[in-house]
């Protein structure tokens, strides 16, 4: 290797500044996973340059036995961790190497506590693994070639850590990617080549590069009364399996094993809550294997993020992220998929519109909802775990994916008003089993907030018959209920829109009652409807209050509120709309606005009433100084 010419040295940016910092000084639990990053980047590299061979074999470049090296230094106290891989350009070791190169760097730094312990379980969650280097090391020197480059157009970046880095042009005869660290005095435990065997055993037995660690040669050895054991020449030896972990029956896989292959495959620090590992013979022959995260990665709601599968065609890899065999309400699922039927020259174009692909889709994700049903079944509190951390996600579904609109609404958890609390536990099957005889739909209210849900007066009907009422509060909630509007058989309803019908939850004599109210204030509902103009929609009495005069409802086939302001805060623009008010025939203000004469006080008390329902409905007014002026001028009168 010649000398390094054309140096540049740059700075960091700023979010690596602050991560490097993080890492040479956390108390990190498990300094020993910065070999699990490390290699798992160089195997990264061996695997995409298979690929790139298969439509150009002279990337090789008459080399086609891929691997990962360690190599120990002791008098320099360096740890190399070197592969053959696809290797790095000039440019593309200044992108990856001198940037978090992921959007949301903002939100990895939100997350810091100030535990350091804590914190550096985010490193691995945000793309940064090459930078847990730092956690043992007080320099790091990376020299690299791509693959199919010249010799002379090698590259070496070096940093120790301190805000900036070198860049410079030298030579390098083999392709890939040497990762050279300068141990710091007290991590001199990774230079005992015992150390590093159990670590790879450890970690890295299931990736399907060979890793690799120099054996030292014997001399010969004299026997008494035999023959001499003859010296042994030194040389490279496998120290993992090397066998790809999902090709393994399932019987064979510890579930340790497990653990550590999602790890490997997430970037995650913390174990998996569960997964499914299914091998399919037949009319298509493919291997899954998925996992379940316990918590949410950071860009969750990013749907635009990279996300999906791993995804392998007869054991050669093929693309990261292959997000067309799972739909975007699963986007936390991680895992590996491996088809016997798909073309080893496959591209993401391909994938698109392929047959193959739709069905693998489908069966993933038939395979996710059945895991996530057994979980809740047979372990309700883990289930809540996931609910907590992906419940809005998986609200998605039912517009996403039709046909298992129905397995996914059993999926859905709730709060209700069966349970003075914001916890969302309950199911539809649960509130089904509740429901009386007579009931025939399941009702819903969706509001700003828990505390606005459950104190709406929409819900006081409800609440006198023993009726139970389905809370949400969620942005996505309102988009989820306008695309899954049955369960079971069951009607879910909106309790704020449209006309009230409790079908025969009303006895005769109710129904009787609001019969004779309708007709003895009919004329005061058109004075009210007059007085307001063309401020609503329409008036009309109301039997779902018992303790409040008016309120207002949309129109069965308008927006409701929820869907306005989700609209609104999206910048989309949103028609005026008129609501329907409604008047508590039982209520003494409307009996008192029925007493009074035509004129400026009957108008005053008609919106009033308005006003009042409208802030209740939407949490504020248009004009809130028009309503307070109107409230003091009727307290003065």
């Amino acid at each position: 290797m010649s000398e390094a010419v054309h140096t540049e040295t740059h700075g960091f940016q700023t979010e690596v500044k602050q991560l490097l910092n993080l890492m040479a000084h956390s108390l990190y639990s498990n300094k020993e996973v910065f070999l699990r990053e490390l290699v798992s980047n160089a195997a990264d590299a061996a695997d995409k340059l298979r690929f790139r061979a298969l439509s150009d074999s002279a990337l090789y470049e008459n080399d086609g036995q891929l691997r990962v090296r360690l190599l120990l230094d002791k008098d320099n106290k360096t740890l190399t961790i070197s592969d053959n891989g696809i290797g790095m350009t000039r440019d593309e070791v200044i992108e990856h190497l001198g940037t978090i190169a992921k959007s949301g760097t903002k939100a990895f730094f939100g997350q810091l506590s100030g535990d350091q312990a804590k914190d550096s379980q985010l490193i691995g969650q945000f793309g940064v693994g090459f930078y847990s280097a730092f956690i043992v090391a007080d320099k790091v020197t990376v020299r690299s070639r791509a693959a199919g480059e010249a010799a002379d157009r090698g590259v070496q970046w070096e940093s120790d850590g301190d805000g900036s880095f070198t860049v410079a042009d030298i030579e390098k005869t083999d392709r890939g990617t040497d990762v050279v660290l300068h141990l710091r005095e007290a991590e001199q435990e990774f230079l005992d080549d015992w150390r590093l065997r159990s670590i790879i055993g450890k970690y890295s037995d299931h990736i399907s590069i060979a890793v690799e660690m120099w054996k030292e040669g014997t001399p010969e050895q004299e026997v008494e009364d035999g023959d001499n054991i003859p010296a042994t020449e030194g040389q490279w030896e496998q120290v993992n399996k090397a066998t790809a972990l999902w090709t393994r029956s399932k019987g064979e896989v510890s579930d340790e094993e497990y653990q550590e292959f999602y790890k490997h495959i997430s970037h995650d620090y913390q174990d998996a809550l569960t997964w499914s590992h299914n091998k399919v013979e037949g009319n298509q022959e493919y291997t899954s294997l998925l996992y379940i995260p316990a918590k949410a990665p950071w860009d969750l709601w990013n749907r635009d993020q990279s996300h999906g599968l791993k995804l392998y065609v007869q054991r050669v890899f093929i693309m990261d992220d292959a997000e067309q065999f799972m739909p975007t309400y699963l986007r936390f699922v991680k895992g590996v998929l491996d088809s016997n039927d798909l073309p080893l020259n496959v591209s993401r174009e391909i994938l698109q519109d392929n047959k193959i692909t739709a069905q693998l889709r489908k069966a993933c994700s038939k395979r996710v909802l059945t895991m996530l049903e057994q979980m809740a079944k047979n372990d309700a509190e883990k289930y809540q775990g996931f609910w907590k951390e992906f419940g809005n996600v998986l609200k998605e579904g039912p517009a996403e994916d039709f046909a298992n609109r129905e397995q996914i609404g059993g999926l859905l958890r709730f709060a209700s008003t069966h349970h003075d609390s914001d916890a969302q536990t309950v199911s539809l099957d649960d509130y089904i089993s509740r429901m009386p005889e007579s009931q025939e739909k399941i009702y819903y209210i969706t509001a700003d907030s828990y505390t606005a849900a459950s104190h709406s007066p929409h819900l006081e009907i409800f609440r006198k018959k023993g009726i139970e009422v389905l809370l949400m509060w969620e942005r996505v909630d309102e988009w989820l209920m306008n695309h899954f509007s049955e369960y079971q058989g069951k009607q879910l309803v909106s309790v704020t829109k449209g006309a009230l019908d409790l079908g025969e939850l009303d006895d005769e004599e109710t129904k009787k009652a609001q019969e004779e109210a309708k007709e003895a204030l009919a004329p005061v509902l058109e004075r009210v409807k007059a007085a307001l103009a063309d401020e609503v929609k329409e008036v009309r009495l109301t039997h779902r209050l018992t303790s409040t005069p008016s309120c207002v409802v949309a129109g069965e086939h308008d927006m409701s509120t929820q869907m306005i302001k989700l609209m609104q805060a999206a910048g989309q623009p949103v028609p005026e709309q008129k609501y329907i008010l409604e008047l508590n025939p039982e209520h003494v203000l409307v009996k008192k606005l029925g007493e009074q004469p035509e004129g400026e006080q009957f108008n005053e008390w008609s919106h009033l009433l308005l006003e009042q329902a409208l802030l209740a409905e939407q949490g504020g007014l248009k004009d809130p100084a028009a309503f307070v002026s109107r409230v003091n001028r009727l307290l003065l009168g």
